[in-house]
Protein backbone atom coordinates (compact mmCIF):
# COMPACT_ATOMS: atom_id res chain seq x y z
CA UNK A 1 0.00 0.00 0.00
CA UNK A 2 2.94 2.69 1.16
CA UNK A 3 4.47 1.72 -2.46
CA UNK A 4 1.16 2.19 -4.16
CA UNK A 5 1.00 5.32 -2.30
CA UNK A 6 4.67 6.68 -3.20
CA UNK A 7 4.39 5.51 -6.94
CA UNK A 8 1.03 7.91 -7.24
CA UNK A 9 2.01 11.52 -5.22
CA UNK A 10 5.45 10.70 -8.00
CA UNK A 11 2.79 9.99 -11.05
CA UNK A 12 1.00 13.38 -9.63
CA UNK A 13 4.21 15.42 -9.36
CA UNK A 14 5.09 14.23 -12.97
CA UNK A 15 1.61 15.18 -13.98
CA UNK A 16 1.68 18.76 -12.23
CA UNK A 17 5.53 19.42 -13.68
CA UNK A 18 4.69 21.99 -16.83
CA UNK A 19 5.25 20.37 -20.18
CA UNK A 20 8.33 22.10 -21.67
CA UNK A 21 7.72 22.75 -25.44
CA UNK A 22 6.12 25.51 -27.46
CA UNK A 23 2.72 26.12 -28.78
CA UNK A 24 1.53 28.46 -31.73
CA UNK A 25 -1.92 30.32 -31.67
CA UNK A 26 -3.26 33.86 -34.19
CA UNK A 27 -2.32 36.47 -32.80
CA UNK A 28 -4.28 38.58 -35.43
CA UNK A 29 -4.82 39.71 -39.08
CA UNK A 30 -2.37 42.82 -40.15
CA UNK A 31 -4.08 45.57 -42.62
CA UNK A 32 -2.86 43.56 -45.59
CA UNK A 33 -4.93 40.35 -44.87
CA UNK A 34 -1.27 38.54 -43.31
CA UNK A 35 -1.66 36.67 -40.20
CA UNK A 36 0.76 37.35 -37.11
CA UNK A 37 1.28 34.28 -34.37
CA UNK A 38 1.73 34.05 -30.70
CA UNK A 39 4.43 31.82 -29.76
CA UNK A 40 4.32 30.33 -26.30
CA UNK A 41 7.63 28.87 -25.00
CA UNK A 42 7.55 27.12 -21.71
CA UNK A 43 10.21 24.88 -20.17
CA UNK A 44 10.27 22.73 -17.77
CA UNK A 45 10.35 24.93 -14.31
CA UNK A 46 6.92 26.58 -15.26
CA UNK A 47 8.58 29.84 -16.61
CA UNK A 48 6.84 31.19 -20.09
CA UNK A 49 7.66 33.53 -23.17
CA UNK A 50 5.38 34.53 -25.51
CA UNK A 51 6.57 36.37 -28.50
CA UNK A 52 4.95 36.81 -32.23
CA UNK A 53 6.46 37.00 -35.08
CA UNK A 54 5.45 40.78 -35.85
CA UNK A 55 8.13 42.63 -34.74
CA UNK A 56 9.78 39.81 -33.00
CA UNK A 57 7.97 41.44 -30.00
CA UNK A 58 8.65 39.73 -26.20
CA UNK A 59 4.72 39.92 -25.58
CA UNK A 60 5.52 38.80 -21.87
CA UNK A 61 7.81 36.29 -19.66
CA UNK A 62 7.54 35.07 -16.66
CA UNK A 63 9.50 34.13 -13.74
CA UNK A 64 9.47 33.06 -10.54
CA UNK A 65 9.16 34.92 -7.17
CA UNK A 66 10.76 33.64 -3.79
CA UNK A 67 7.56 31.67 -3.08
CA UNK A 68 7.69 30.50 -6.41
CA UNK A 69 5.16 32.77 -7.55
CA UNK A 70 5.15 33.02 -11.34
CA UNK A 71 4.13 36.86 -12.90
CA UNK A 72 4.72 38.60 -15.79
CA UNK A 73 7.88 40.70 -15.50
CA UNK A 74 8.32 42.11 -19.06
CA UNK A 75 5.78 45.25 -20.08
CA UNK A 76 3.66 44.01 -23.35
CA UNK A 77 0.20 44.11 -24.79
CA UNK A 78 -2.78 42.66 -25.35
CA UNK A 79 -3.75 42.34 -28.73
CA UNK A 80 -1.69 42.28 -32.26
CA UNK A 81 -4.44 45.61 -33.08
CA UNK A 82 -2.40 47.46 -29.70
CA UNK A 83 0.58 46.87 -31.83
CA UNK A 84 0.10 48.08 -35.03
CA UNK A 85 -2.23 51.29 -34.35
CA UNK A 86 0.59 53.16 -33.13
CA UNK A 87 5.01 52.57 -33.47
CA UNK A 88 5.89 50.84 -29.51
CA UNK A 89 9.44 50.09 -28.10
CA UNK A 90 7.61 48.13 -25.72
CA UNK A 91 9.63 45.20 -26.14
CA UNK A 92 10.54 44.20 -30.29
CA UNK A 93 13.85 43.69 -32.73
CA UNK A 94 15.67 46.65 -33.21
CA UNK A 95 17.24 47.23 -36.42
CA UNK A 96 18.57 47.83 -38.52
CA UNK A 97 20.66 50.02 -36.11
CA UNK A 98 19.57 50.57 -32.33
CA UNK A 99 20.03 53.74 -30.91
CA UNK A 100 20.66 57.18 -32.48
CA UNK A 101 22.44 58.20 -35.51
CA UNK A 102 23.46 61.82 -35.66
CA UNK A 103 21.55 63.72 -38.43
CA UNK A 104 20.38 60.68 -40.07
CA UNK A 105 23.25 60.13 -42.07
CA UNK A 106 27.09 58.41 -42.30
CA UNK A 107 29.42 58.24 -44.76
CA UNK A 108 30.62 54.61 -46.12
CA UNK A 109 33.73 54.11 -48.52
CA UNK A 110 33.30 58.24 -49.36
CA UNK A 111 29.34 57.33 -50.24
CA UNK A 112 27.20 59.17 -47.97
CA UNK A 113 23.83 57.33 -46.78
CA UNK A 114 20.70 59.49 -45.74
CA UNK A 115 18.13 57.67 -43.39
CA UNK A 116 14.63 58.10 -42.07
CA UNK A 117 15.16 60.87 -39.37
CA UNK A 118 12.37 60.37 -36.44
CA UNK A 119 14.37 61.44 -33.31
CA UNK A 120 14.15 65.06 -33.38
CA UNK A 121 16.14 65.05 -36.63
CA UNK A 122 18.14 62.34 -36.16
CA UNK A 123 17.38 58.69 -37.18
CA UNK A 124 16.52 56.44 -34.00
CA UNK A 125 15.86 52.34 -33.95
CA UNK A 126 15.71 51.74 -37.99
CA UNK A 127 13.81 54.68 -38.85
CA UNK A 128 9.77 55.22 -39.34
CA UNK A 129 9.34 51.57 -40.65
CA UNK A 130 12.03 49.33 -38.68
CA UNK A 131 11.88 46.13 -37.88
CA UNK A 132 9.80 46.30 -35.46
CA UNK A 133 7.18 46.89 -37.49
CA UNK A 134 7.57 44.06 -40.39
CA UNK A 135 6.01 40.69 -39.93
CA UNK A 136 9.08 38.10 -39.59
CA UNK A 137 9.08 34.44 -41.15
CA UNK A 138 8.89 31.74 -37.94
CA UNK A 139 10.47 28.63 -37.15
CA UNK A 140 9.64 26.72 -33.92
CA UNK A 141 11.42 24.22 -32.28
CA UNK A 142 10.35 21.97 -29.83
CA UNK A 143 11.88 20.22 -27.14
CA UNK A 144 13.33 20.82 -23.16
CA UNK A 145 14.75 24.37 -24.54
CA UNK A 146 12.13 25.62 -26.78
CA UNK A 147 13.14 28.10 -29.09
CA UNK A 148 11.82 30.75 -31.93
CA UNK A 149 13.63 31.21 -35.24
CA UNK A 150 12.70 34.42 -37.10
CA UNK A 151 13.89 35.07 -39.97
CA UNK A 152 13.42 38.86 -42.17
CA UNK A 153 15.28 40.04 -45.29
CA UNK A 154 15.52 44.08 -45.61
CA UNK A 155 16.03 45.21 -49.11
CA UNK A 156 18.54 47.50 -50.06
CA UNK A 157 17.60 50.91 -49.33
CA UNK A 158 14.74 50.76 -47.03
CA UNK A 159 14.39 53.42 -44.18
CA UNK A 160 18.03 54.39 -46.25
CA UNK A 161 20.25 51.72 -45.49
CA UNK A 162 22.68 50.36 -48.27
CA UNK A 163 22.78 46.63 -48.91
CA UNK A 164 20.39 43.59 -48.96
CA UNK A 165 20.31 42.45 -45.72
CA UNK A 166 19.29 38.76 -44.37
CA UNK A 167 18.79 39.29 -40.43
CA UNK A 168 17.67 35.67 -38.17
CA UNK A 169 16.92 36.03 -34.40
CA UNK A 170 16.77 33.18 -32.32
CA UNK A 171 14.89 32.84 -28.92
CA UNK A 172 15.18 30.17 -26.79
CA UNK A 173 13.81 29.15 -23.43
CA UNK A 174 16.22 27.59 -21.72
CA UNK A 175 16.14 25.20 -18.80
CA UNK A 176 17.92 27.40 -16.30
CA UNK A 177 15.10 30.28 -16.72
CA UNK A 178 16.84 31.89 -18.93
CA UNK A 179 15.59 34.01 -22.13
CA UNK A 180 18.47 33.76 -24.69
CA UNK A 181 18.72 35.77 -27.63
CA UNK A 182 20.94 35.07 -30.67
CA UNK A 183 21.28 37.36 -33.91
CA UNK A 184 22.60 37.12 -37.16
CA UNK A 185 23.20 38.82 -39.85
CA UNK A 186 24.61 38.69 -43.76
CA UNK A 187 24.98 41.95 -46.36
CA UNK A 188 25.28 42.08 -50.20
CA UNK A 189 26.58 45.45 -49.98
CA UNK A 190 29.04 47.67 -47.12
CA UNK A 191 26.58 48.56 -44.61
CA UNK A 192 26.27 48.94 -40.56
CA UNK A 193 24.30 46.98 -38.27
CA UNK A 194 23.86 47.12 -34.73
CA UNK A 195 20.57 44.91 -33.63
CA UNK A 196 18.88 44.76 -29.89
CA UNK A 197 15.62 43.89 -27.92
CA UNK A 198 14.27 46.72 -26.47
CA UNK A 199 12.03 44.70 -24.11
CA UNK A 200 10.89 46.56 -20.68
CA UNK A 201 11.98 44.98 -17.28
CA UNK A 202 9.46 44.74 -14.42
CA UNK A 203 10.51 42.36 -12.04
CA UNK A 204 7.66 43.30 -9.26
CA UNK A 205 5.42 41.46 -11.59
CA UNK A 206 3.80 45.03 -12.30
CA UNK A 207 3.13 46.15 -8.92
CA UNK A 208 5.17 48.83 -9.11
CA UNK A 209 7.48 51.44 -10.50
CA UNK A 210 11.29 50.14 -10.77
CA UNK A 211 12.67 53.04 -8.92
CA UNK A 212 13.49 50.88 -5.41
CA UNK A 213 14.96 47.55 -7.68
CA UNK A 214 18.81 47.25 -7.18
CA UNK A 215 20.88 47.66 -10.24
CA UNK A 216 24.52 46.76 -10.75
CA UNK A 217 26.52 47.59 -14.29
CA UNK A 218 29.99 46.15 -14.98
CA UNK A 219 30.97 49.12 -16.19
CA UNK A 220 33.22 51.57 -15.67
CA UNK A 221 32.88 54.07 -18.09
CA UNK A 222 29.43 55.48 -19.98
CA UNK A 223 28.95 57.59 -23.11
CA UNK A 224 27.81 61.44 -22.50
CA UNK A 225 25.60 62.61 -24.96
CA UNK A 226 24.70 66.52 -25.90
CA UNK A 227 20.79 67.73 -25.53
CA UNK A 228 20.16 65.55 -28.64
CA UNK A 229 21.07 62.65 -27.04
CA UNK A 230 24.04 62.24 -29.33
CA UNK A 231 27.12 60.96 -27.91
CA UNK A 232 30.15 63.53 -27.89
CA UNK A 233 32.45 61.27 -28.14
CA UNK A 234 34.02 61.17 -24.93
CA UNK A 235 34.27 57.66 -22.85
CA UNK A 236 33.45 59.38 -19.27
CA UNK A 237 34.68 57.30 -16.08
CA UNK A 238 31.44 56.83 -14.05
CA UNK A 239 33.49 57.28 -10.41
CA UNK A 240 31.81 59.58 -8.15
CA UNK A 241 28.69 60.34 -10.53
CA UNK A 242 24.98 59.37 -10.86
CA UNK A 243 25.81 56.99 -13.64
CA UNK A 244 28.10 54.70 -10.76
CA UNK A 245 26.55 51.46 -10.78
CA UNK A 246 29.87 48.88 -10.36
CA UNK A 247 28.30 48.15 -6.71
CA UNK A 248 24.35 47.45 -6.39
CA UNK A 249 22.19 50.91 -5.66
CA UNK A 250 18.40 51.48 -6.41
CA UNK A 251 17.73 53.03 -9.46
CA UNK A 252 15.73 55.77 -8.20
CA UNK A 253 19.30 56.78 -6.26
CA UNK A 254 20.21 59.68 -8.53
CA UNK A 255 17.72 59.44 -10.44
CA UNK A 256 16.29 62.53 -10.43
CA UNK A 257 19.47 64.10 -9.74
CA UNK A 258 18.93 67.45 -11.85
CA UNK A 259 22.13 69.36 -11.14
CA UNK A 260 23.78 66.32 -13.10
CA UNK A 261 23.23 67.98 -16.69
CA UNK A 262 23.66 64.12 -18.58
CA UNK A 263 19.97 63.16 -16.22
CA UNK A 264 18.30 66.75 -17.26
CA UNK A 265 19.14 65.64 -21.07
CA UNK A 266 17.34 62.17 -20.55
CA UNK A 267 14.82 63.15 -18.24
CA UNK A 268 16.62 60.13 -16.06
CA UNK A 269 19.00 57.72 -17.27
CA UNK A 270 18.52 56.53 -20.75
CA UNK A 271 22.61 56.67 -21.44
CA UNK A 272 25.09 54.18 -22.60
CA UNK A 273 27.26 52.13 -20.38
CA UNK A 274 30.61 50.66 -22.03
CA UNK A 275 31.51 47.58 -19.67
CA UNK A 276 34.49 47.10 -18.11
CA UNK A 277 34.99 43.81 -19.86
CA UNK A 278 36.04 44.51 -23.48
CA UNK A 279 36.16 40.57 -24.95
CA UNK A 280 34.04 39.88 -27.30
CA UNK A 281 32.82 36.31 -25.34
CA UNK A 282 29.49 36.09 -23.51
CA UNK A 283 30.05 38.10 -19.66
CA UNK A 284 28.43 39.45 -17.04
CA UNK A 285 26.73 42.73 -18.11
CA UNK A 286 24.13 43.91 -15.35
CA UNK A 287 21.92 42.42 -12.74
CA UNK A 288 18.41 43.66 -11.60
CA UNK A 289 17.23 42.41 -7.98
CA UNK A 290 14.00 43.53 -6.65
CA UNK A 291 13.97 43.09 -2.85
CA UNK A 292 10.22 42.79 -2.45
CA UNK A 293 9.86 39.73 -4.84
CA UNK A 294 13.11 38.38 -4.46
CA UNK A 295 13.11 38.29 -8.25
CA UNK A 296 17.14 38.69 -9.89
CA UNK A 297 17.73 38.98 -13.29
CA UNK A 298 21.18 38.63 -14.45
CA UNK A 299 22.63 40.15 -17.87
CA UNK A 300 25.17 38.44 -20.26
CA UNK A 301 26.11 39.65 -23.21
CA UNK A 302 28.90 39.50 -26.39
CA UNK A 303 28.26 43.21 -26.69
CA UNK A 304 30.46 45.62 -25.40
CA UNK A 305 27.51 48.38 -24.05
CA UNK A 306 24.15 48.43 -22.75
CA UNK A 307 21.88 51.28 -23.28
CA UNK A 308 20.20 51.43 -19.83
CA UNK A 309 16.36 53.30 -20.48
CA UNK A 310 14.26 53.97 -17.16
CA UNK A 311 10.74 54.95 -19.00
CA UNK A 312 11.52 57.99 -18.80
CA UNK A 313 8.46 58.65 -21.24
CA UNK A 314 5.94 56.20 -20.00
CA UNK A 315 2.65 57.92 -19.78
CA UNK A 316 0.13 55.61 -19.02
CA UNK A 317 -1.46 56.00 -22.00
CA UNK A 318 -0.73 51.98 -22.96
CA UNK A 319 -1.94 49.36 -20.67
CA UNK A 320 -0.98 45.72 -20.09
CA UNK A 321 -3.08 42.16 -20.38
CA UNK A 322 -3.42 42.31 -16.86
CA UNK A 323 -4.87 46.04 -17.28
CA UNK A 324 -2.39 47.23 -15.51
CA UNK A 325 -1.38 51.49 -16.75
CA UNK A 326 2.09 51.72 -18.28
CA UNK A 327 3.21 55.24 -16.21
CA UNK A 328 6.63 56.82 -15.88
CA UNK A 329 9.50 54.29 -14.93
CA UNK A 330 7.42 51.59 -14.83
CA UNK A 331 9.93 49.49 -16.93
CA UNK A 332 13.87 49.51 -16.84
CA UNK A 333 15.07 48.80 -20.31
CA UNK A 334 18.94 46.86 -21.06
CA UNK A 335 19.90 47.19 -24.79
CA UNK A 336 22.75 45.42 -25.54
CA UNK A 337 24.10 47.48 -28.31
CA UNK A 338 27.24 48.38 -30.15
CA UNK A 339 27.67 52.06 -29.07
CA UNK A 340 25.22 54.86 -30.09
CA UNK A 341 26.24 57.09 -33.67
CA UNK A 342 29.08 54.47 -34.38
CA UNK A 343 29.03 54.99 -38.04
CA UNK A 344 29.94 58.50 -37.04
CA UNK A 345 32.41 58.37 -34.46
CA UNK A 346 35.70 56.90 -35.90
CA UNK A 347 36.82 55.93 -32.11
CA UNK A 348 34.04 53.82 -30.92
CA UNK A 349 33.71 50.44 -31.91
CA UNK A 350 33.18 49.19 -35.48
CA UNK A 351 29.57 48.73 -36.92
CA UNK A 352 30.16 47.93 -40.40
CA UNK A 353 29.45 44.98 -41.67
CA UNK A 354 31.14 43.92 -45.22
CA UNK A 355 29.96 41.26 -47.58
CA UNK A 356 31.25 37.42 -46.64
CA UNK A 357 30.91 38.50 -43.01
CA UNK A 358 28.64 37.05 -40.77
CA UNK A 359 27.30 39.73 -37.77
CA UNK A 360 26.72 37.78 -34.15
CA UNK A 361 25.85 38.81 -30.75
CA UNK A 362 24.12 36.67 -27.93
CA UNK A 363 22.52 38.18 -25.17
CA UNK A 364 20.76 36.39 -22.07
CA UNK A 365 18.47 37.22 -19.59
CA UNK A 366 18.73 34.53 -17.10
CA UNK A 367 16.09 34.84 -13.82
CA UNK A 368 16.54 33.34 -10.21
CA UNK A 369 15.58 34.89 -6.59
CA UNK A 370 17.93 35.66 -3.55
Amino acid sequence: MTLLLILGSLGLASAMRPKPGIDRTIFGTLPDGREAYLFTLRNAAGMEAKITNYGGFLVSLTAPDKSGKQANVTLGLSTLADYTKAPTSLGPIIGRFGNRIAGGKFTLDGTEYRLATNNNGNHIHGGKVGFSQKLWAATPADGPEPALTLRYTSPDGEEGYPGTLAVTVTYTLQKDNALRIDYQGTTDKLTVLNLTNHAYFNLSGQQRDVLTDVLMINADHFLPTTKAQIPTGELRPVAGTAFDFTKPRPIGAHINDTTDVQIQYGHGYDHCWVFTDKSPKLKLGATVYDPQSGRLMTMYTTEPAVQIYTANHLNGSQHGPEGVPYTRRFGICLETQHFPDSPNQPTFPTTTLRPGQTYRSTTVYQFSVK
